[in-house]
């Protein structure tokens, strides 16, 4: 009867750790397949915001090769403010926060966010040297659009 118990109570134990490890592995496999924008938005990483105009392929193609090693620098910079953002709250919590390191780390933060908005000005201006009038005004007005709606959830605008 103990056997028999023991061996329930692991079967029980082992269909729960192979639920945790699937629904684990499920959700960074779909994970895996989205871009936060700068905007703030989740695409799927093989989707740009250029894919809603209308461009020639020889068009399409410098665009998508000058776009993934942006978004590559914009999520490495991303990266590297939430682990200033992490630092700067560990510095909030301590029972005497030296205020000193505080505005160091602010500035630290800022410093990378103009960094940020440089590059995506940058970008933009690149991208939109590719274009004719019309794509141009498609373009700037599809950035508009998402700089908008990223001022409605807080998310700092730029371009991808």
């Amino acid at each position: 009867m103990r056997s028999s118990l023991l061996k329930f109570v692991l079967l029980i134990s082992l269909v729960l750790n192979i639920s945790i490890l699937g629904t684990a592995g499920y959700l960074y496999y779909k994970q895996s397949e989205y871009w936060t924008t700068p905007f703030g938005k989740k695409v799927k990483k093989d989707r740009f915001l250029f894919d809603e105009l209308s461009l020639k392929p020889e068009q399409m193609s410098i665009m998508r090769e000058k776009a993934i090693p942006f978004r590559a620098e914009i999520d490495r910079k991303r990266e590297e403010i939430a682990q200033k953002r992490t630092l700067l709250l560990d510095l909030i919590r301590q029972e005497n926060p030296d205020k000193r390191a505080i505005d160091g780390v602010i500035s630290e933060i800022n410093k990378i966010q103009e960094e940020m908005q440089r590059m995506i000005a940058a970008h933009i201006l690149e991208e939109k040297a590719l274009l004719d009038k019309g794509q141009q005004k498609k373009f700037l007005d599809l950035i508009e659009d998402a700089m908008t709606k990223g001022k409605q959830t807080g998310c700092t605008p730029a371009v991808e």
